[in-house]
C-alpha cells in the first residue's frame, strides 16, 4: 500500500530539484503558477523543459483548467518539453474525465514514469563488474556525460551538449563516469536536495547495456554521495528501462505518474 507521505514527497522532490537543474539555463522559466510548478529552459533537450502539475485534485473543472494551463504553457515555447501528472494526485470525477480532457485539450501520453524512494544508504559493498569508475570534473568529462544520456534516449548529442554544457551544477554533485577499456559507457549523477540524495540521469550506451554498469555505477554514486553528506532517504524517478535497476539497489515505488505532450496535430 502506498503512502500518502511518500506520493506527496515524490512530486515535492520531483518538482524542486527540476528547479535546481533547469536554473543555470539562460531564460530559463521557473514562474510558477496556482497548480502548477514551471521549470522550462526552452532547450532542444526535451527533459529540461517541464510543466508539473502540483495539486491532489478531485474537482474534473479544476483538473481541465490546470491542464488547460499547461498545454497553453507548453505550446507557446520554442522548444518541446513535458506536462507531468501524478496519477495517484487524482480521485473521484477528475480521475474518470481525464481522459475526456486530455482529448479535448489536444494531449497525448508520452513517458510513464514511476517515482522511487528508500532509507538504503549506507549501501552494502557488492563485488561489480569491471569498470572504471571516476567523478566528473571537468567540461570533456561533463559532455562525455551528456553524450551518454542522449545515446541512450535516442536523441540528437547536440541537444545534450547545450542542456550541460558549462554546468557548475553537475560538477559539483556526485556525477560519474563508468569505463570500460578506457571507454565511458555509463552514467549516474546523486545530486543533494533539502536532505535527500536524488539520482539523475542514469544512463548506459545501447552498445554496453545488461553488463552491470549502471546498477555500478549508482551504487559508487550514491555511497560517494553518502559519504560525503550522511544523508540516508533517496528519491528517483524511473522510466521502464531503469526500474529494475533501482528495485535491484534497494528503492521501492512511491508514485505514478505520466508525462503528456501536445498531440503532433494540434
Amino acid at each position: 500500500m502506498k503512502q500518502t507521505s511518500e506520493i506527496v514527497e515524490s512530486v515535492v522532490q520531483y518538482a524542486s530539484v527540476w528547479k535546481l537543474l533547469v536554473n543555470e539555463l539562460p531564460n530559463a522559466d521557473l514562474a510558477d503558477r496556482p497548480g502548477l510548478s514551471i521549470s522550462w529552459a526552452d532547450n532542444p533537450f526535451p527533459f529540461w523543459n517541464a510543466v508539473f502539475l502540483t495539486e491532489q485534485l478531485a474537482d474534473p473543472d479544476l483538473l481541465e483548467s490546470r491542464l488547460k494551463e499547461a498545454a497553453a504553457c507548453v505550446r507557446k515555447k520554442r522548444h518541446s518539453g513535458l506536462i507531468y501528472v501524478c496519477e495517484d494526485y487524482l480521485s473521484g470525477t477528475a480521475k474518470e474525465n481525464l481522459p475526456t480532457i486530455l482529448e479535448q485539450e489536444r494531449l497525448e501520453a508520452a513517458i510513464p514514469i514511476t517515482g522511487m524512494a528508500g532509507n538504503i544508504l549506507p549501501l552494502q559493498t557488492l563485488s561489480r563488474p569491471p569498470l572504471r569508475i571516476e567523478r566528473v570534473i571537468d567540461e570533456a568529462m561533463l559532455q562525455e556525460y551528456a553524450n551518454i544520456n542522449c545515446e541512450a534516449y535516442g536523441f540528437l548529442l547536440e541537444w545534450g551538449q547545450t542542456a550541460l554544457r558549462g554546468s557548475n551544477l553537475w560538477k559539483e554533485a556526485y556525477t560519474f563516469l563508468g569505463y570500460e577499456n578506457g571507454r565511458a559507457v555509463s552514467t549516474a549523477s546523486a545530486i543533494v536536495n533539502d536532505e535527500y540524495l536524488y539520482l539523475a540521469l542514469v544512463a548506459t550506451r545501447p552498445d554496453a547495456r545488461n553488463k552491470g554498469y549502471a546498477e555500478a555505477v549508482v551504487r559508487h554514486a550514491l555511497q560517494t554521495a553518502r559519504e560525503a553528506t550522511g544523508l540516508k532517504r533517496t528519491i528517483l524517478h524511473a522510466t521502464g528501462a531503469g526500474f529494475s535497476v533501482y528495485k535491484r539497489v534497494g528503492y521501492h515505488s512511491t508514485a505514478r505518474l505520466m508525462t503528456y505532450k501536445p498531440s503532433e496535430n494540434s
